[in-house]
């Protein structure tokens, strides 16, 4: 006879965003719910999104607009996002006493602005519904009776529940927990799992000025990539792939910012095809006739104050001078008056298309979000109920779904968890 201590009706593996949901809407709804995180705090990836400020959803209210960031996926999202979606995220939290305020790009924040205030609020939730928390503990084994899930074991322990929601999370951040069990677990179930890789994630360069620039983040530029498809071939020209604008943020591998994360996944396709060079240009609402114009006045103003010191303080964005001045091809230690029209025109150039050439992805310990994951095709996404095993749920990053970052991931496991607790068997 099975201890009854050891007895629940759901059984949900991950303390992250989407499990945390699922336990607790579970609970709430008089369900046994048993949640197990092998981190000692739940959250931990949670706590550490959005710079450490959380950003919570994106305040796009109809639905098949802020569907259309997850691309192909958008049709199999509609039905658990018409049951739980921005705007019942936004109630959801406000009824836990945790205020939502809606920032630039129509990112959304908890108003204290800590990511901690969002696991807090959640692990109340877990609490007021009696959700038993076995924190720091490891599930080593998913258990089956003639093919059908029974329960978990973690080490010595097993653990058995009519329902198992999966909710381990992707392999972004591994040094949060994040390492890939809920792929194998799922692969061993009989589920086709796409092999992940680092999807939204900062971008390696070769330059050493880019690497200069660590630390400094340019709000308003606009890069473009280009792709030169047979790159053991220098003769062939590269031709345009696409281009943005947004925040760039310089690191010391490369680059990072919204735009840059949010131009990743089709970056690496393009790694896929070739070499791929990038410009940034740091006047993106300004022609060249017109920049041109704006540096003659400049330099009338100044005329008889050194080049490099005028380029650093007066035309070059700020912090970034000292760094792209080697980038001209004469020695810039003399007077403005003597600048050449040809001189002019070149820093002119430079400060449209600086650039740069992209040698590589980071790896999963610095990407926001993973791709991979279980077919959709397998899971019947109005339930998340998986099709081969009807008593287990899947959540979150362990589904094949590509977005961008923005709180389109956070969104998609408030919805997701949200949704799997109101199917429960």
């Amino acid at each position: 006879m099975q201890d009854k201590d050891k007895e629940f009706d759901v059984i949900v593996i991950g303390g992250g965003a989407s499990g945390m949901m699922a336990a607790g809407r579970a609970g709430e709804r008089g369900f046994r719910v048993l949640l197990v995180e092998k981190n000692e705090r739940l959250g931990e990836k949670l706590n550490i999104t959005g710079g450490g400020r959380c950003n919570i959803t994106n305040a796009i209210f109809d639905h098949r607009e802020f569907l259309k960031i997850y691309g192909e996926a958008q049709d199999f999202l509609f039905s658990p996002f018409s049951q739980f979606g921005v705007k019942d995220t936004f109630t959801f939290f406000e009824r836990l006493g945790l205020p939502l305020v809606t920032e630039a790009r129509t990112r959304v924040f908890p108003h204290t602005q800590k990511a901690e205030d969002v696991t807090k609020t959640l692990a109340r939730y877990l609490k007021k519904n009696g959700v038993v928390i076995k924190a720091g503990v490891a599930v080593t084994k998913i258990l089956t009776e003639e093919k059908q899930i029974v329960g978990v074991q973690c080490g010595k322990d097993k653990f058995y529940a009519k329902n198992l929601i999966l909710a381990t999370g992707g392999l972004s951040h591994p040094e949060t927990g994040s390492t890939g069990d809920g792929f194998k677990w799922l692969s061993d179930l009989g589920h086709t799992v796409r092999k992940p890789s680092p999807d939204v994630v900062p971008l390696e360069v070769k330059e050493k000025w880019v690497k200069d620039l660590s630390g400094v983040s340019l709000s308003f530029m606009k890069i473009t990539f280009y792709l030169t498809e047979n790159h053991l071939d220098a003769t062939r020209p590269s031709k345009k792939a696409f281009a943005k604008t947004g925040k760039i943020l310089f690191t010391h591998f490369g680059l990072s910012g919204p735009l840059i994360l949010n131009s990743a996944r089709e970056v690496k396709k393009l790694l896929m095809e070739g070499k791929v060079t990038a410009t940034i240009d740091a006047f993106p609402d300004t022609d060249l006739g017109t920049l041109d114009k704006q540096i003659i006045k400049i330099f009338d103003a100044n005329k008889n104050k050194e080049l490099k010191t005028t380029f650093k303080e007066k035309i070059a964005p700020a912090g970034t001078g000292e760094a792209i001045l080697p980038l001209l091809s004469f020695n810039t230690s003399f007077k403005v008056h003597s600048v050449t029209v040809e001189q002019r025109k070149e820093i002119v150039h430079l400060l449209k298309a600086l650039p740069l050439t992209v040698t590589g992805l980071m790896g999963f310990d610095r990407s926001v979000v993973s791709d991979g994951g279980v077919l959709l095709s397998e899971i019947d996404t109005r339930t998340m109920r998986s099709k081969i095993h009807p008593n287990l749920f899947v959540l979150g990053d362990l589904l094949d779904i590509n977005r961008q970052s923005g709180g389109y991931s956070l969104q998609l496991c408030w919805t997701t968890g949200f949704v799997a607790a109101e199917h429960l068997l």
